[in-house]
C-alpha cells in the first residue's frame, strides 16, 4: 500500500509555476505595465529610469536654410528593487485529512497576496503623476471628460480609469455609462465593469482618499495611434520572479511555505496618466 508523503504534496518548483500562472489573472492595477528584466541575473539592485522631454513640433524651413538643432533632454530617477514575501504554515493533519485542498488553497492565497502587493505598488507609482484634474463634485460623465481633456489629445485614445468601489453606484446611475455586460467580448482589463467617455472603468479598493476626495488615475493604454511612443505608463522592474521555498518543522509536524518576488514598480511615462480628484459625496450649496 502506497503511503502519501508530505513531500509528494508540496513541490516548491511546481508551486512556483502554479503561483506565477495565477498572479496575472489576480492583478487589477498593473496588467498594462511593461516588465523590464534588465536586472535578472546581473549584479545590482538599482536602475535609472529616463524620462525624455518633448523636443517640440517641427518647423517650416525655407529652401537652402539650415534647420536649428535642439537638445534632447531627459530627467532621470533611480528605483531600487525590493522583496515582497508571504508565508503560510500547513500541518500534516490538514494535508492528509482529505478535507478540502489546503495545498491548492495555499497556492491561491499566496498568488493573491503577491498580486495584491504589486497592485498596491502600482497604485502608489501612479499617484506620483503630475497631470491633475481637481473636480468640485462627485464622479460624473462631465467630470471624466474634463479630466481626460487634461491630456490635451487631438484624438480620444483608449484609456482605463481606476475608481473606488464606492464610486461605482454613482457611475452606474449615469446614462452615459456603458455596462461591460453589453460588450463582454471586448473586455480587456481584469475587473472592468464598463466604459464611459471611451474610458474603461475598473474598481479598486487601492484608489486612495485624501481630503475627502478620491484620487482616480486615468491611464492611456499602449494602443496609442497618435504617437509611436510605446513607453507605457508603468514599468515593473524584475530582479527575480516568483520563488517558493519550504521548511519542514519535524517536531511540530508542520511545513512552512514561503513565496517571494524581487521587483519594483515605477512611473515610466508621466504623460500617460492624469490623476482625477472627485468628492466622496455630492457638494452642497
Amino acid at each position: 500500500m502506497a503511503t502519501t508523503m508530505i513531500a509528494d504534496l508540496i513541490n516548491p518548483e511546481v508551486m512556483a509555476d502554479m503561483i506565477s500562472a495565477k498572479i496575472p489573472s489576480k492583478i487589477t492595477v498593473s496588467p498594462f505595465a511593461r516588465v523590464d528584466d534588465t536586472l535578472v541575473g546581473v549584479p545590482g539592485d538599482t536602475i535609472t529610469v529616463p524620462k525624455y522631454d518633448y523636443i517640440g513640433d517641427a518647423e517650416d524651413i525655407a529652401e537652402g536654410v539650415a534647420a536649428e538643432t535642439v537638445k534632447l533632454t531627459a530627467s532621470t530617477s533611480e528605483v531600487t528593487i525590493k522583496k515582497a514575501m508571504k508565508a503560510v504554515e500547513l500541518s500534516d493533519e490538514a494535508m492528509l485529512s482529505g478535507y478540502g485542498d489546503p495545498v491548492g488553497e495555499a497556492n491561491n492565497q499566496l498568488a493573491k497576496s503577491i498580486a495584491s502587493k504589486i497592485d498596491a505598488d502600482a497604485m502608489t507609482a501612479l499617484q506620483t503623476a503630475t497631470l491633475l484634474y481637481d473636480g468640485a463634485d462627485i464622479i460624473s460623465y462631465d467630470g471624466i471628460v474634463d479630466a481626460i481633456d487634461v491630456f490635451g489629445e487631438e484624438l480620444n485614445t483608449e484609456k482605463v480609469m481606476f475608481v473606488h468601489p464606492k464610486q461605482v453606484t454613482q457611475l452606474r446611475h449615469n446614462p452615459e455609462f456603458i455596462s461591460a455586460d453589453t460588450y463582454p467580448g471586448n473586455v480587456v482589463m481584469t475587473g472592468e465593469i464598463g466604459k464611459i467617455a471611451n474610458t474603461r472603468i475598473v474598481p479598486s479598493n487601492k484608489v486612495p482618499v485624501k481630503s475627502s476626495k478620491y484620487i482616480c488615475p486615468i491611464v492611456k493604454l499602449d494602443t496609442d495611434t497618435e504617437t509611436e511612443d510605446e513607453t507605457p505608463a508603468l514599468t515593473i522592474y524584475l530582479k527575480r520572479d516568483v520563488n517558493v521555498e519550504t521548511e519542514r518543522q519535524s517536531l511540530k509536524r508542520v511545513t512552512d511555505i514561503s513565496v517571494d518576488k524581487f521587483y519594483t514598480v515605477a512611473l515610466s511615462n508621466a504623460s500617460k496618466v492624469v490623476l482625477a480628484k472627485f468628492l466622496q459625496t455630492a457638494a452642497t450649496t
